[in-house]
């Protein structure tokens, strides 16, 4: 079953002549489920992050506790989990919806497969592993582990693009080249927008990737949440380990959302 967003100003007689469409999501058919992974994450994530402020002023904590857990502190590691999560997630899609666009054209399909497969066995590569193996080429800092992290968010965006392009109905590009429309016009007016809610799939699922595997930056000196979870490890903090994986766990939730809601407002109407 599923409920179409009415605007009440336009139901009656004296909305008769507004705008046909308001806002992002006017007139499209959106599901009870999808009003509810819209709805209900940032709930969960706004209550337990208010629950771990509550424990955060009210906990006896140590002086190593006290200090990795200031919030100076965890402001300016979450500032830098962003800032890789975001250029690593720019640099993936830049580079990834390109490229699957040309493998899906001309004599570049032939080599599809063997590009999709490469990106697999990278992504089958253990992250950390990866990433020490840049870490001993490139040296430490921010870039090798957008390196890192940008070559782990790859496949999914790569194969989403290929595979919501090709699956693009042959008759309507048919349809759309009979109509006078040149090879780029065909891609850009029919088969992009048809391939958009695969594509944003594919993006969110490597947002979450990259929030979660960028926890690992920190093995590299580029930051991140990472270090509040490595400090709990080194040290045997079970506070610290519990910090640093829940608000880790909190931030990928947050952007899986903020996909979601990309993938909502972009994917075209009566899709």
């Amino acid at each position: 079953m599923s409920a179409t967003v009415v605007d009440p100003e336009t139901s009656g007689p004296e909305g008769a002549e507004a705008p046909a469409r308001r806002g992002l999501l006017a007139g499209r058919t959106i599901t009870r489920e999808t009003v509810l992974m819209l709805v209900v994450p940032p709930l969960l994530v706004a209550a337990a992050f208010g629950g771990f402020v509550i424990w955060r002023q009210t906990a006896e904590l140590d002086a190593v506790e006290a200090q990795q857990l200031r919030w100076g502190t965890l402001q300016r590691l979450f500032i830098e989990h962003v800032q890789l999560t975001v250029v690593a997630a720019i640099v993936v899609v830049a580079v990834s919806i390109p490229l699957g666009i040309g493998l899906t054209r001309g004599a570049l399909k032939r080599a599809s497969p063997v590009v999709v497969g490469i990106a697999n066995a990278g992504q089958a590569a253990p992250s950390v592993g990866l990433i020490v193996l840049l870490f001993l080429w490139l040296g430490s800092g921010f870039w090798t582990a957008i390196i890192g992290l940008s070559l782990y968010g790859v496949l999914p965006v790569l194969r989403n693009t290929i595979t919501g392009i090709q699956a693009v109905d042959p008759t309507l590009v048919e349809a759309a080249r009979g109509v006078g429309m040149t090879s780029w016009q065909t891609l850009r007016k029919v088969e992009l927008p048809l391939a958009v809610p695969v594509i944003m799939a594919g993006v969110r699922t490597s947002l979450v990737l990259i929030a979660g595997t960028a926890s690992l930056a920190c093995f590299i000196n580029a930051g991140g949440l990472g270090e509040v979870l490595q400090t709990g490890i080194s040290l045997f903090r079970f506070s610290l380990m519990i910090t640093g994986a829940l608000l880790i766990a909190l931030l990928a939730l947050l952007i899986e959302w903020i996909g979601r809601v990309l993938e909502t407002v972009y994917r075209p109407k009566g899709v």
